[in-house]
Order: structure tokens, then C-alpha cells, then sequence
């Protein structure tokens, strides 16, 4: 994209430049190079240096996110990306025969344990062969690891290696990347390349302590937000892997939409085909969506939050541009740069993320053809999203400061229309009675148990009051003498004082 590009979608999209200048004032974006850093990120020492430089050559949208979580998870994360871009590098590279690239998927996880291990055998036109080449330095700085984290990134790595060369192994000369036939295998491929990743994230965030134990038995939900993500990718690249020779979008899609190959895809003859086939993918990817907002909200640290939630957003930002987009088989199609820009600052919490999520929920919606097979089925997919919001975010709620900086208050917006509202207010004023009525038994009862209150009599429209008494040393009661004998002392003395400032005065200043 041009310089002039750029200046032209700012001059459109406002709101885009404006988050971009906020961006660049008030965004803390850690700088791992800083000497500060060097306790947590180690980029003073040579081979780890070079590992941070391999995670920029290889992602460059995943590596800012990745170096700004605090504290040495990013470190950690950072190894953790790069072993399993190895990974990924060696099943993409269609030079390598399957007699070469399945031992070497199977067993990579071994070579963690292998000092001096590397290989220089990818093909030349492979962008991340350079993670091979240098596995040496990667694995220095894995075993430097603490143990708890060797453990869930050795295990993940076995689990994906070996998935992923189940799937080669179907491959033939005639097909080099084996055809995903079924929603299941496709969930199943899905799961070896990105699931077990989100699986092998939530136990590197349980072992750093940051986050909870629990969070690394949350497998169905970890899962779920590898898929989105994953499945955002496949939809969006499918011109460059017809390209290349790859096929991730499953038969039972494609071919049920009257294409023999994924090849036919991006003919432009059939191209409302095509996009109905597109739409039936991104409905697949939506079913996820729901699962990635429950996970985010299990989430207490703030940059682990921001790590999860930037790129699930930017997940749906593309799914809603790519949606009934014909320039998907022309070219790859990605967000805007501000609008990258404006999801990361609006990414802080569950609460704004689901309503990004609504959003493109409903853009998407909107943009549903009546002629589209998937129709209802993606209206359904879209309206879960905005039910999801509404339970647990209610839009009718306004969320600000408390006066003097007395922490956070909700309450209801005066200007909806929303017909919750007037449910929610009754609610909130009998929750308000109640509890008053609790507090004032308790103080009655409080009363009765020191002595003040002592009895109940019941009076002639039959209701029960509650009659005061003061206690004393014999029996508890205050006879009727006593208070005869109190006023008529103090009106003794108060005419005794009369008394004394009449005779002072006719005394001394008598004339």
C-alpha cells in the first residue's frame, strides 16, 4: 500500500487517524531491548537475541503482541511460537518428500533434547526456513527454560508433529497437501495446528502463576480460540494456497456448492458460487466465536488479556471484510492499518471486546445475501454473538467513574429505548428495599440482644411494636418515681440558678 493509500483511507475513516495518533501518545509499548528488560527478556544474550529476531522474521503481528506481555512469559511465549513455526515450515514445504518431512514432524520435539541440531534442507523459496537453520540457537534457549514451561511446550510440539503428519501422509504426487474432506477433519486439522496451541498458551499462562491453575483444564475453550483464529487464515488465504498448491477449505464446502476442485474457486465465471461457498466458511468459523468470549473472560492478567483478545478481534475484523468479498480470490484482503490500530486500543476487556464482536456480528449479518443457502444459518450464528453480549453485557447499562476516583459505577441509561430497562430498575429497587429491611431487623435484633428492647406488645389494630426500655442494676426497669424524682430536681436546680443570677445581680449592680 502507496503512501497516497494511506492519506486516503485516514481522510475517510477519520476516527482511524485518531486512534492512530492516540496510539503513538499514549500506548506503553514495551521496548524488550531496553537494559530494564533484560532481567525478564534476556536480549543481552546472543542466542536469545536472535531468537526474538527470528520471531519478528517470521510474525510480525504476532510478535508485537507477543513481546508485550509482562514479566519473562514473553520470553517464553516467544521460544514456544518459534518451535512450533518450525513446525509449521516443515509441513508447508512442498519440496520435501514424506519420507523426509514425516520422520521430522514425528520426532521434532526430540530434538528440543539435541544440542547443535538444525536443518538447511527446506527449499529455497520457503520464507521461514531460516527457524530450521538456526533450530540450534531456538533449542540453547529452550533448555535455559524452567522445567514447568519445557513440559507443556515439549508435549504440545509431540501432539502437533504427529497430527500433522497423519495429515501429509494422505498426500500424493497428484495431491501434495492431502484434501480436508469432512467439517470434522477440517475441525481435526484445525485442532493439530492451532488448537493445541491455544491448549499449550493456557498452560503457559497457569505455570507463570498469572493466571489460574484452572485455566490450563479449559481445553474445549482453548481450543476454540486456536480455531478461530486458524480458520479466519484459511478463509482469507485462499488465493495464495490455490497458488501454491494447498487446499485447507473442506470437500464437504466446496464441493457442495458444484466445484470438483478448489482450483474452480477462483474462477471468475463462477464467482457467486464461489461466495456463497466463502459465506459457508465463515459460518463455520463463527461457531467458535461465543467460545473465545468465554474464555476471555476467565482472563484476570492485563496483558495476557490484551494478547488473547487483539488477535481474536482482528479474527472477526477480517472475517466481516472478507464476507461476500469477491477481491478474496483476486488478492489477500486485510483490515485497515487504523482500523488495526482502533481494535488494539478498544481491547481491554471482555466487555469491549464482546461489543467489537457484536459489531462485526451484525456488519456481517447485513451483508447476508437472500439468496444464500446459509442464510438462516448464519442469521442464527450472528444473533448468538449479540445474545451472548446482551447476557452478560447489557447494553442499556452505562459503565463510568465514581465521583473522586471511587472506582467504577453502572447504571442505567436515560436515554434507552430498551424495554429491559424499567425490569432492570424494578429489580434494582426491591434489591434496594430488601436490603434495607435486612439492615433494620438486624439493628432491631441488635437491640433486643443488648436489653434496649425488650418486649413486643401488639395494639389494637393487632400489629406488634416494640416497646423501649432502659436497663437498670435491679430489674431491668425504669420506675415511675425515678423519673418523677429526675424532673423535679432538675426544675429544683434550675430555679435555684434563677434564684442565684437574680441576687448577683441585685448584689453588684444595684445602683
Amino acid at each position: 500500500m502507496g503512501r497516497l493509500d494511506t492519506i486516503l483511507q485516514f481522510l475517510t475513516h477519520p476516527t482511524e487517524l485518531r486512534a492512530v495518533i492516540n496510539y503513538k501518545i499514549w500506548r506503553d509499548v514495551r521496548d524488550i531491548t531496553k537494559p530494564e528488560e533484560f532481567p525478564t527478556t534476556f536480549y543481552d544474550r546472543p542466542t536469545m537475541r536472535r531468537c526474538w529476531e527470528l520471531l519478528d522474521l517470521t510474525s510480525r503481528s504476532f510478535a508485537v503482541v507477543i513481546k508485550d506481555v509482562e514479566g519473562d512469559l514473553a520470553r517464553t511465549i516467544c521460544i514456544f511460537y518459534v518451535i512450533l513455526r518450525a513446525l509449521d515450515t516443515i509441513e508447508d514445504d512442498m519440496t520435501l518428500p514424506n519420507s523426509v518431512k514425516l520422520p521430522m514432524l514425528r520426532s521434532l520435539h526430540l530434538k528440543l533434547h539435541e544440542p547443535g541440531w538444525n536443518f538447511d534442507g527446506s527449499g529455497p523459496n520457503e520464507k521461514d526456513r531460516q527457524v530450521l537453520v538456526e533450530f540450534d540457537v531456538v533449542q540453547a534457549e529452550f533448555a535455559l527454560l524452567d522445567p514447568k514451561y519445557q513440559v507443556v511446550i515439549e508435549d504440545i510440539a509431540r501432539k502437533m508433529g504427529r497430527g500433522m503428519a497423519d495429515f501429509a501422509a494422505l498426500a500424493t504426487p497428484q495431491t501434495p497437501v492431502a484434501e480436508v474432506n469432512s467439517i470434522d477433519d477440517y475441525d481435526l486439522y484445525c485442532h493439530y495446528v492451532a488448537g493445541l496451541v491455544g491448549e499449550g498458551l493456557s498452560g503457559l499462562f497457569a505455570s507463570s502463576g498469572k493466571e489460574r491453575e484452572f485455566l490450563a483444564d479449559q481445553l474445549t475453550l482453548s481450543n476454540s480460540m486456536g480455531l478461530l483464529l486458524q480458520k479466519t487464515n484459511i478463509f482469507r488465504d485462499i488465493k495464495e494456497d490455490v497458488d501454491e498448491g494447498r487446499g485447507f477449505w473442506p470437500r464437504a464446502i466446496w464441493g457442495a456448492h458444484g466445484f470438483a476442485s478448489m482450483k474452480e474457486l477462483v474462477d471468475p465465471e463462477r464467482e457467486k458460487d464461489a461466495l456463497f461457498a466463502a459465506s459457508e466458511m465463515v459460518l463455520d468459523a463463527l461457531r467458535h466465536a461465543t467460545d473465545a468470549l468465554d474464555y476471555m473472560t476467565l482472563l484476570k492478567c492485563q496483558s495476557v488479556f490484551n494478547f488473547v483478545a487483539i488477535p481474536a478481534v482482528m479474527a472477526m475484523a477480517t472475517l466481516e471484510r472478507c464476507f461476500m468479498n469477491p477481491e478474496i480470490f483476486r488478492r489477500n484482503v486485510k483490515i485497515r492499518r487504523g482500523e488495526a490500530v482502533k481494535l488494539i486500543m478498544r481491547s481491554v476487556n471482555p466487555r469491549d471486546v464482546s461489543y467489537i464482536f457484536r459489531d462485526y456480528a451484525r456488519n456481517i449479518h447485513r451483508k447476508v445475501h437472500k439468496e444464500d443457502p446459509n442464510l438462516l444459518k448464519l442469521s442464527i450464528a450472528c444473533a448468538k454473538i449479540e445474545q451472548w453480549t446482551e447476557h452478560h453485557y447489557p447494553s442499556f447499562l452505562s459503565i463510568s467513574a465514581g465521583s473522586g476516583g471511587g472506582g467504577i459505577q453502572t447504571q442505567i441509561d436515560q436515554y434507552t429505548s430498551d424495554a429491559r430497562a424499567p425490569l432492570y430498575a424494578q429489580m434494582y429497587k426491591d434489591a434496594q428495599e430488601k436490603a434495607s429491611r435486612e439492615r433494620r431487623e438486624a439493628y432491631i435484633a441488635d437491640l433486643r440482644k443488648r436489653g434496649i428492647l425488650k418486649a413486643e406488645k401488639t395494639d389494637e389494630a393487632g400489629e406488634k411494636k416494640e416497646v423501649a426500655q432502659l436497663n437498670t442494676p435491679g430489674d431491668n426497669e425504669l420506675k415511675m418515681w425515678h423519673v418523677v424524682a429526675m424532673i423535679v430536681a432538675v426544675l429544683v436546680a434550675m430555679v435555684g440558678l434563677g434564684a442565684l443570677i437574680v441576687w448577683v445581680i441585685l448584689t453588684y449592680f444595684n445602683d
